[in-house]
């Protein structure tokens, strides 16, 4: 008699789906997908198309008021009306310089403290309790204060601004330096490196693109401020224009100046990625 001895098939464990990469046919929907720079920028103009084209249609249709929804045929008048016998240029050229002025007096201030605070838990400890409340203040409640201690010229424009974003500015610069990886600054302390030899050759380089990412996102908070900064007391600045065009109610005016406060800001978060782009190339070929 012939004895059968049954073998026991192990069961073969499913094979993981392979990952989805970024090539053609693959849908709009896929995590972690990768754009062509041209596909970026046809998509980008085609939603730039489609919100244009929606504005003109709500602007134009009955029922709408136009002088108070202006389309944004009647924006582009506005805007050539107010670069060409307004000499707006001049207006947006010294909201322009108040936005650098005082960003550039934030970062001054923010870089030094939040790398200090992120290196060093003692700097934290005394520091952070004190910006903790201050990130909870509006910029706008220092308004009367800086009215009556700067009176109403640049100086109070300038503290408005630096204000909006300096407590904040701080805070995320510290986080930044706290996502230093610590096993850099432990080689370094292994090596002989002493504290200030850390700081500047391990933390500083190693936090530099997060901290070019921070101020890029901050500078357009500053942005916000502007138009806030500009209506007490002013006689330039788009803000002004804005709350000149609000006396005779020309709204596509302050839609222009709207517009306008938005091409600058892209454009200064441009020339942000545009240096991380240079200076850190390394950082290109990262998913």
């Amino acid at each position: 008699m012939t004895t059968r001895t049954a073998h026991a098939t192990a069961p073969t464990p499913p094979t993981a789906a392979p990952a989805r990469s970024a090539v053609p046919g693959t849908p709009w929907f896929e995590f972690k997908q990768t754009l062509q720079p041209w596909t970026r920028v046809v998509l980008g103009i085609v939603g730039a198309a489609l919100f244009l084209g929606a504005w003109q249609i709500a602007g134009t249709s009955d029922g709408v008021p136009r002088a108070l929804f202006p389309p944004p045929t009647d924006v582009g008048r506005a805007l050539w009306r107010l670069f060409a016998e307004q000499h707006f240029a001049a207006d947006v050229w010294a909201s322009f310089v108040r936005i650098m002025l005082s960003f550039g007096l934030a970062a001054v201030i923010a870089l030094p403290l939040g790398m200090l605070m992120g290196a060093f838990a003692g700097v934290a400890a005394v520091l952070n309790p004190l910006l903790a409340g201050f990130r909870y203040l509006p910029a706008t409640a220092f308004i009367p204060l800086f009215l009556m201690w700067l009176g109403a010229g640049e100086e109070q424009k300038i503290a408005l601004l630096l204000v909006g974003v300096v407590f904040f500015l701080i805070t995320l610069l510290m986080d930044n330096t706290l996502a230093v990886r610590t096993e850099l600054i432990e080689t370094a302390r292994t090596l002989g490196a002493n504290r200030r030899q850390i700081l500047w050759s391990i933390v500083l380089p190693a936090s530099l693109p997060a901290y070019l990412d921070t101020l890029r996102q901050m500078l357009a908070v500053g942005w916000t401020y502007l138009v806030v900064a500009e209506i007490v007391a002013t006689t330039d600045g788009i803000g002004a224009m804005m709350m000149r065009a609000k006396r005779f109610v020309h709204v596509d005016e302050i839609m222009a100046g709207i517009v306008i406060i938005g091409v600058l800001g892209v454009a200064c978060d441009g020339a942000f990625r545009l240096a991380r782009h240079v200076a850190f190339p390394y950082l290109r070929y990262q998913r």
